[in-house]
């Protein structure tokens, strides 16, 4: 008796790929209702082991936070992290804050996203970013050099808009994204080739700035900081903390310095100033009052970064008592 032999799978005759810069169909209105206004970014994520994790994320989608958001550097892959956040619980949205454009090729990206997207429709946001020089000539193997950010974010979206994409779904337009933005011309190209733009340590003074670059249909989700004492030692000890990296980062310190503040503010852990403007500290009502002055200079959604004594610390208490005013 002879085995009858398989009949091969027929190669289709129109391969489906994302062939041109064919923008998403998801208005920003409806990334918003996805969203949710009130989400969270950590970065304790990376240090919990995956089974915590996803008890984590699971408590995060029953008390009703609308999103999850993290960075990208050398700890976990973002895409990766997408998946186990978004396999963890039916409802909450995942979105990468960002997922760093010098960690892989926007070919790898495209694919990426796409497979992200298809698994959980509706529910992840890609988010890209430049990152730093810092943290790109010093950190990553290969001899990269971190040169003409805006021109080569434009490049790597022209390549990922343009990348061959033979898989289910290829002929798809591409999922939502958002670029994270900071000065004007960062702004302006999120505005032309995103869904929007993701701000980082910034003021309710620069998401007003920042909505009137993007124009009124385009989302702006923006990151706030914040502290959950009214004990002034540990605000400051904290936030200062926290702040310590970013201060050493040139395209933090330009931003701040256009938002009014002085290279002295920079010193020593950053003054009182500094601190007071960057991160919101105080009881619930305070963190409501300052995630509030945010949405009322033009922010669709914010993205609440808690502080604990550190960055590895997940703050959890933190977490559910500003639920219950946030939500």
């Amino acid at each position: 008796m002879t085995t009858p032999t398989p009949t091969p799978t027929p190669i289709p005759t129109a391969i489906p790929t994302s062939t041109g810069p064919r923008p998403s169909e998801e208005p920003s209105g409806g990334l918003v209702r996805h969203l949710g206004r009130i989400g969270l970014w950590t970065a304790a994520l990376d240090f919990l082991p995956v089974s915590q994790l996803r008890e984590t994320v699971a408590e995060f989608d029953e008390l009703g936070y609308g999103a999850l958001w993290w960075g990208e550097t050398v700890g976990r892959e973002a895409f990766t992290q997408a998946l186990l956040v978004l396999g963890a619980a039916p409802r909450i949205a995942a979105a990468t804050g960002i997922a760093n454009v010098w960690a892989r090729d926007a070919m790898a990206a495209n694919a990426a996203s796409r497979t992200v997207h298809e698994a959980y429709p509706g529910r992840f946001l890609t988010g890209l970013g430049i990152s730093h020089g810092g943290l790109v000539e010093g950190l990553r193997p290969g001899g990269r050099r971190y040169e003409k950010p805006l021109a080569h974010m434009r490049e790597y979206l022209d390549a990922m808009d343009s990348a061959l994409y033979f898989a289910a779904g290829g002929d798809a337009p591409r999922p939502p994204r958002v670029l994270a933005a900071l000065g004007p011309r960062m702004l302006d190209l999120a505005r032309e080739r995103a869904e929007g733009a993701h701000t980082y340590l910034v003021t309710p003074e620069h998401t007003a700035e920042a909505r009137a670059a993007l124009g009124a249909d385009r989302l702006l989700a923006v990151e706030q900081a914040v502290v959950v004492a009214t004990d002034r030692e540990t605000v400051l000890r904290r936030a200062r903390e926290h702040l310590r990296i970013y201060l050493e980062l040139p395209n933090y310190r330009r931003n701040l310095l256009r938002l009014g503040l002085s290279e002295d503010d920079f010193a020593d852990g950053g003054s009182e100033r500094l601190v007071d403007r960057l991160v919101v500290s105080g009881d619930e009502s305070a963190i409501r009052s300052g995630v509030d002055a945010h949405f009322a200079a033009g922010a669709d959604h914010v993205c609440v970064q808690v502080l604990g004594d550190t960055m590895t610390a997940a703050p959890m208490a933190d977490w559910r008592s500003l639920a219950a005013v946030l939500l």
